[in-house]
Parts: C-alpha cells; sequence; structure tokens
C-alpha cells in the first residue's frame, strides 16, 4: 500500500520541503513538497540521490570500536550498549584527569543542535563550535556589527528583486532550489543579474553581466561601488538619513577609491564600474547585493561582508520588496512564544568558562560563541591552549577534511585521547574515530521540529518513511544515551520523538497531527513587513544600521580599515576552491549515483598559463602549497583568471571502506595554509598561493 510524507530532506543544509512517496517500506519517488509553491515539485540532484544513500552498503552499519591503529580501518563491530559503555567509561576517566572542559563537540548544524548544546552544558564544558564557523563566521560577524542580527536571521527576496549581484555566489550550481527558482521567475520578469567571480560558472553563464575580477580584490570594487554611489547620488538619501549611523565617515572614507583606482587593483574597467552603479541606483531599492552563503575566502573577509551589507543599506534595500528582509518568527505573526527548547534549563555552573578558541573571549572578542570558531580546534590542541584537549564529539561535521592544513589536522587528532563519530558515512573523522556511532539517514527517522522563520514564518517537521536499513539510531536517541551515562539524563526528559514534539510545541498551541496534510504550519497567511519608516528594529545600541559599527569600535577594530593591495607573485596561483550541484560538502563523494555524475575534482588552469607551464589538457599535474601537495587532471580553459586555479571542494578522501571516492582527486585542505580572518572568525579558504607542474 501506497502511502504518502511530507517531510524535510538533509542531503544538503537547505532542508528543502520534500513529498516521499513510500510503498511496502521502500521509497518509490522524491519530489518537491507541492504545498511549498516556490518548490514547483523539484529537487536537485543531491535530494533524487537520497535513495542511493539510503540503501548504500558502503555507509555505516552499526555501532564500531577501533582495534587498530588509527586510521587503519581496522574495527570490532559491536552493540549499542557497549559502545556507549565504553565512551562513557573513556570520558570519565579523561574528565577526571582533565576536566570535563577537555571535551569539544562540533556538528553540522541539524535539527538536534539544541540538544547537541544541553549536552555540552549538561556535562560541563564550553567548547561547542559548529561548521558555520567555518562557512559564515565572518558574515555572521558583519550582520551584528552593522544590524545586531546575525546572517540567519536574515534573507533575501529573491522572486520580486530588480538587480541582483553575486560574489562568487555560484547559486545555479550550489544549489537552492526554491531561491533557484524564484530568481529565474525574477529574470523572467526582467530582473538583472551581475555576476563577479575570477571563474565563469553556470552561474556566471546565466548572468546579465559577467565580470571577472582578479583573485581577491573584492572589496576593492566595493570601495569604488561607494565612491560612485555617494559621489552621483545613487544612494536611497532618505532611508540613509532615517536609518543610517556614519553616513559621512563613510562619505569622507571612500573619497579616494575611485573607479580608476579599483580597475587597476581589480581589472574591471572604470566605465564598466560606473555602469554598474547607475543601473543599480534605477533599481533601487529592489536591489540585492548578496552577502554571501560561503563567506570564507580571504582575511579581509568581515570587511568585504561589511561593504557588501552597506552597499545595501546606500540602496534602501533592508527590509524593501526585492530586497533584504528580516525574517520574522512566531511573534511577529501574533504568537506569545515560538518553539520550546531544551537547552535553555537552568545547568550546573561549569568550574572554567575559557573557551578552547577564545570566542566572544581573548582570541575573537566579537565572533558569535553560538557557532564558536572552529578553525582555532587543530592549534588548541597542538598547543594545549588555554588547557589541555583530550576529547572530541564530531556530529555529522568532518574536521580533517573542513580545517585547511590536512597535515595539520592529523597532528592534532593524533594527540586527542578519544574521538568519538556520530555520523551516516565513511569520512576523514569517521576513519580515524575510536567510537562510530551510526545515526540513520533522513528517511529513517523523525527529528525534533524545526522553526522555519521568514516573511511567513513556519514550523517544519522531517518525519520517518522507512524503516532503518541498518543497526542505526537518530541523533536526539544517542545523545539522550550518552548523557545518561555521563550522569546527565535528566537534562533529557523524554522517551520518544513525540515526547520532544510536544513539548516543543506547548507554547505554541499546535500539535503533531496539524502536520501531517503538509509537512508545516504557516503562522501567517502573508508575508509580514516591517514599515520602513518607523518599525524597523535594528538591534545595535544606536538602533541604527552602523555603518561606525560600536561592536568593532568598542574593541579596538576599525569600522573602514584602508584597502591593502594583493598581488599575486607570477610563478604561483590563488588557490580557490567551491561546489558543484551533484554535492555536499565532504559527504556525498561516496554517494553511488553522485560519484557517477561527479566522481573526482580536477584542477581549472588557465590556458595560457597553462602553455607557459607545458601543460595540456587532462594531463596530471602535481599542486603545492607550502602545507602539502597533491596530483589531479588539468581542466586547461580560458575561463578562469590567469592569477587562480579552482578545485571543487570535498574530494580526495583517503577512507578504504569508500570505494567510489577512495584516492579520487586532491582534499583542498590538504593544500589550504592555515590563514583566518582574526575578526570575524572564518578561515581564508581562498587566500593560498600554490604552484603548479606538470606531474
Amino acid at each position: 500500500m501506497k502511502k504518502v510524507v511530507y517531510t524535510l530532506c538533509f542531503m544538503c543544509s537547505i532542508r528543502c520541503p520534500i513529498k516521499v512517496v513510500v510503498e511496502d517500506d521502500e521509497i518509490v519517488s522524491i519530489e518537491g513538497n507541492p504545498y511549498v509553491g516556490a518548490m514547483k515539485g523539484g529537487v536537485c540532484p543531491k535530494g533524487a540521490a537520497a535513495t542511493g544513500l539510503l540503501n548504500d552498503t558502503e555507509r555505516l552499519q552499526a555501532p564500531m570500536i577501533r582495534t587498530g591503529p588509527r586510521g587503519s580501518g581496522q574495527w570490532k563491530r559491536v552493540s549499542w550498549d557497549e559502545a556507549l559503555d565504553y565512551t562513557a567509561e573513556k570520558c570519565k576517566e579523561i574528565f577526571s584527569k582533565y576536566g570535563s572542559k577537555s571535551a569539544v563537540w562540533c556538528e553540522r548544524t541539524n535539527f538536534i543542535t539544541d540538544l547537541s548544546k544541553t549536552f555540552t552544558k549538561a556535562i560541563g564544558t564550553p567548547n561547542y563550535f559548529t561548521h558555520d564557523a567555518l562557512c559564515k563566521g565572518s558574515v555572521n560577524t558583519a550582520c551584528r556589527s552593522l544590524f545586531g542580527y546575525t546572517d540567519a536571521q536574515i534573507s533575501v527576496d529573491y522572486g520580486n528583486t530588480k538587480h541582483i549581484v553575486l560574489y562568487g555566489r555560484n547559486i545555479f550550481e550550489a544549489i537552492e532550489v526554491k531561491a533557484v527558482n524564484n530568481l529565474l521567475d525574477a529574470m523572467g520578469k526582467g530582473a538583472k543579474l551581475t555576476y563577479v567571480d575570477p571563474r565563469v560558472t553556470i552561474t556566471a553563464a546565466k548572468s546579465t553581466r559577467y565580470l571577472m575580477i582578479r583573485p581577491g580584490t573584492d572589496l576593492a570594487l566595493n570601495y569604488a561601488l561607494m565612491n560612485v554611489i555617494i559621489k552621483e547620488r545613487l544612494f536611497d538619501a532618505e532611508y540613509v538619513d532615517r536609518w543610517v549611523d556614519g553616513f559621512e565617515k563613510l562619505r569622507t572614507f571612500v573619497d579616494r577609491y575611485t573607479p580608476e583606482w579599483a580597475e587597476e587593483e581589480t581589472g574591471i574597467p572604470a566605465n564598466e564600474i560606473v555602469a554598474l552603479a547607475q543601473e543599480l541606483g534605477e533599481a533601487k531599492p529592489s536591489v540585492i547585493f548578496h552577502y554571501g552563503y560561503r563567506g570564507a575566502n580571504h582575511p579581509n573577509e568581515i570587511y568585504f561582508r561589511r561593504s557588501l551589507l552597506i552597499l545595501n543599506a546606500l540602496m534602501g534595500s533592508i527590509e524593501a520588496k526585492g530586497g533584504i528582509f528580516f525574517k520574522k518568527g512566531p511573534k511577529d505573526a501574533g504568537h506569545k512564544a515560538g518553539l520550546r527548547n531544551y537547552s535553555s534549563q537552568k545547568f550546573p555552573k561549569m568550574e572554567d568558562t575559557r573557551r578552547f578558541d577564545g570566542c566572544g573571549q581573548d582570541k575573537y572578542p566579537i565572533a558569535d560563541p553560538a557557532h564558536g570558531v572552529g578553525g582555532m580546534f587543530p592549534l588548541a590542541v597542538l598547543n594545549e591552549d588555554p588547557y589541555p584537549i583530550k576529547v572530541l564529539f564530531a556530529f555529522r561535521f568532518d574536521p580533517l577534511y573542513s580545517i585547511p592544513d590536512l597535515n595539520q589536522n592529523l597532528k592534532a587528532l593524533e594527540k586527542l585521547d578519544l574521538i568519538v563519530s556520530i555520523d551516516i558515512n565513511w569520512g576523514g573523522i569517521t576513519w580515524m574515530s575510536d567510537v562510530v556511532l551510526p545515526e540513520s539517514t533522513f528517511l529513517e527517522r523523525s527529528d525534533p521540529i524545526k522553526m522555519f522563520p521568514g516573511l511567513k514564518p513556519a514550523p517544519y517537521r522531517r518525519v520517518q518513511c522507512v524503516t532503518p536499513r541498518y543497526d542505526t539510531k537518530p541523533g536526539w536517541w544517542i545523545v539522550k544515551a550518552l548523557a545518561e551515562r555521563l550522569g546527565a539524563g535528566e537534562y533529557f526528559p523524554y522517551e520518544s520523538i513525540e515526547d520532544i514534539w510536544n513539548y516543543q510545541l506547548a507554547d505554541l498551541g499546535l500539535k503533531p497531527e496539524d502536520f501531517e496534510a503538509k509537512g508545516f504550519v504557516e503562522l501567517s497567511d502573508k508575508p509580514i513587513w516591517w514599515d520602513r519608516k518607523d518599525g524597523l528594529k535594528f538591534k545595535t545600541p544606536s538602533g541604527k544600521i552602523e555603518f561606525v559599527s560600536s561592536l568593532m569600535e568598542e574593541h579596538g577594530f576599525p569600522s573602514f580599515p584602508p584597502y591593502e593591495k594583493l598581488e599575486t607573485p607570477e610563478s604561483t596561483f590563488r588557490l580557490m576552491v567551491g561546489r558543484c550541484a551533484a554535492h555536499t560538502h565532504v559527504a556525498t563523494q561516496n554517494n553511488p549515483y553522485l560519484n557517477e555524475l561527479v566522481s573526482e575534482n580536477v584542477l581549472w588552469i588557465n590556458n595560457k598559463k597553462a602553455e607557459a607551464l607545458g601543460i595540456k589538457n587532462n594531463e596530471m599535474v602535481e599542486v603545492s602549497s607550502k602545507v602539502g601537495k597533491g596530483t589531479l587532471r588539468a581542466f586547461v580553459t580560458d575561463l578562469i583568471h590567469p592569477e587562480a586555479v579552482f578545485i571543487l571542494h570535498g574530494f580526495g578522501h583517503q577512507e578504504a571502506g569508500c570505494t567510489r571516492s577512495y584516492k579520487r582527486g586532491v582534499a583542498d585542505t590538504l593544500l589550504q595554509e592555515h590563514i583566518m580572518d582574526t575578526i570575524g572568525g572564518s578561515p581564508a579558504l581562498d587566500h593560498t598561493l600554490v604552484s603548479v607542474k606538470k606531474a
């Protein structure tokens, strides 16, 4: 008998609403939720490949305890009780010597993040970080410096924009289905897309205007755009006068950064810069300078991301139709409260609140402690600063292939006394772990309800579609089972997912059965916009958009630093990394379907540079940096700037248990130097200089 289940995909971080048809405990089809119009019934390649993950014989199938050296692939299959008991006893032994602060929990943010934070608080460690810290920590900090809100609290009205500017935001390959459909609809109505990137991507091919910029010089372009917008009075004067603090200081600062100056730095003709500014001025306020999804490229990332948000403010596009908006929650929709969470309980006072990364403290005073500064993890372990780190819990996150300098990461992992992975697939960190606790896939488990704030806020529910294929458990069960063995079970007062749902919904006036019809419940029947004249609610000390940021200035960081010229020596290239439509970070390269689409990464290199090096298309080349080297196939093309080379993120896996992805391509972290934005908290993933030669 067939049944229809409305749930949420988790083949990537977007969590698209989907409709799953099930018959006899098998998945018949996966398509976009028809009640979410922007899905248009579609899913991306990753969503379509979810059945490949479900039935993959090479994914994690049972709890495992390591029996040989780390990384040897020698394991003992054990029961859940044995794996959990072993983990708890090891933790108790380590905590008795070093304290529970010696444990770090890292994760890819997910629907049980509330329970993860409950776990760390309950066992008494301040050490928690998420993948967001490595992906968009500087975007987060930039947003808070201007608005008082994080990047997760703002979004983009793609469907009504008249002109959108994307800086390396390769939206048509790193796919958000709803966003892409809305943007295509807007372009069908005449909206313009300007794309800025050293590489010609699919998004560049679909753009109205493509600007091939010198790698790492985006901030120079934005300073020049500000110069033109202000001098030609293309900005929204009424909006700026009402809502901006520090405009005159910005005017004085950018006066020196002319389009002619920027042409020399960026390679973009001055007349193109002027023309772009003028077109945006005509389209305001329905203009979007996209602030970025992955914002971790260069050491000046905090200032580049601030510049994008400042440009939006100059256009008056913040909380404007077709611009950027603040996400609205249950209270904006007239509800007294939202979803309850477990991490707001009262917990025992921690003995030592110093964090391993100094986030929100001495090292990174204005970075967001909610996500931490994950790039500091290997240094904290190796240097025992501020104290020894001995235990790592890794939940659906792979620091080995996510934090720059893979060899340094390996040294740090070897120094740990215990590594515990909660995951679905084998990966770099699971292969190095002492204990592996397999989580059920999103098709095999139900999860806590998640509030999706937006113009029409709505809680969504992920619900189990089929029975688990192997001896796996949902994350909320695993975390509770670990906590019970560590004497912290009282903070997880539930026995089933239904208990969690009922607890979450208690203040919202909803019941779990309310989600059966569509998979979600809209809290507003129309979009919620704040009044742009008197109703904007910025969370800054001034109550305005702070061009001169009190958050930054009070901690000794200038709001407008002079531009630092970036040079790429003749014999080197800037290594750029990115994604494609077929893969999610480092998680899907071994998927049987997605591996067929893209099985390895190649090195994009400019054809003239390749010719000078004697490199032909499809030949094997060696790429080397100060910290590592690797060999992969060359893709010789004129579609990339001569100063840059590019590889896809997520390849170079060394886990022999994953036969499809094993030793295919090169891991970007093997080549990337450990360079950080020391204010915003993101790594500089595109800043490393590399050399290229024939293999």
